[in-house]
């Protein structure tokens, strides 16, 4: 049965991917009428987030951010397909680096680094974008999908212009394998972990579990940390955005680490939380 839903699905996938970008949007704006207006897809959990993120925004004001989220939403959904098949050129036209100089710094003298950022602006487009970039060889953490036909799928679309993949269960083994060539190994750290071992602390107003994954590795490696942020000046265009922000994890204990990339990333989401992912139901587990 997988096998068929993927073979029916994946012309679709392709068409989607082809369409040129202002058709697309036409496209993602139908899929927001239907997705947000008809469906009312997670609209509770977003709404609850939200409202938990923000006590001092007025119902209207969240309302306002709920609908902005679901616009974005729809075009990051198309976007992400878009990388099936995007040029390296057109990337290069829809993506800039605004400072890369973090990564040259590094580079220059030879040092592998871990990308710590959160589900904010276009990560997939971003990270292909990375691939165009002349310094490290981009690592992108991925948990494998459980239905064969679209993990290949997924694969393919992550590593088609050059990026590589670790399979989560495989990050530190691989990391401590490749650690003689020059890397980027990209976390996600905004990601909803098991709540034994996490570290607790407030994230947008609310107690909330981080992973110690980035933390643990950056000081076992004692690779810097750079963090990198990425923005949408209009639709279809992003600006990504890093800088260094622990040079040297030794002189850090995991809980300072763990604090510092989840402050950096709130002050982002507070300044434009459309563009963060909402629909997770990121604080389902409580401290005990």
């Amino acid at each position: 049965m997988s096998a068929i839903v993927y073979y029916l699905v994946l012309p679709l996938v392709y068409l989607i991917s082809w369409m040129p970008f202002w058709l697309m949007y036409l496209v993602s704006d139908v899929l927001y009428l239907l997705v947000y207006k008809l469906i009312g897809y997670r609209t509770g959990v977003v709404y609850e987030n939200l409202k938990n993120s923000f006590p001092e925004k007025s119902e209207q004001e969240l309302k306002h951010i709920q609908g902005q989220f679901y616009k974005y939403f729809c075009d990051l959904v198309l976007e992400t397909l878009k990388t099936l098949t995007i040029s390296p050129r057109t990337l290069q036209k829809r993506v800039r680096f605004v400072d890369i100089s973090a990564f040259k710094k590094f580079y220059e003298v030879k040092q592998s680094v871990i990308i710590v950022m959160g589900h904010l602006g276009n990560w997939e487009l971003g990270g292909a974008r990375f691939s165009q970039s002349p310094y490290h060889q981009l690592y992108v953490i991925y948990h494998p999908l459980s239905n064969p036909h679209f993990n290949r799928l997924i694969y393919h679309m992550r590593t088609r212009l050059g990026n590589k993949l670790y399979a989560m269960n495989e990050t530190i083994r691989g990391m401590i394998k490749n650690r003689d060539d020059l890397t980027a190994t990209a976390f996600i750290a905004d990601q909803t972990p098991s709540p034994k071992g996490a570290y607790w602390t407030q994230f947008l107003n609310q107690d909330t579990p981080i992973f110690t994954g980035t933390a643990k590795i950056s000081r076992k490696l004692n690779f810097p940390l750079i963090y990198v942020n990425i923005t949408r000046p209009k639709r279809g265009f992003y600006d990504v955005h890093s800088e260094i922000l622990i040079e040297n994890p030794n002189l850090h204990s995991e809980d300072e680490i763990s604090e510092l990339h989840t402050r950096r990333l709130e002050k982002d989401i507070m300044r434009d939380p459309a563009l963060w992912l909402w629909t997770h139901r990121r604080w389902k587990h409580k401290r005990t």
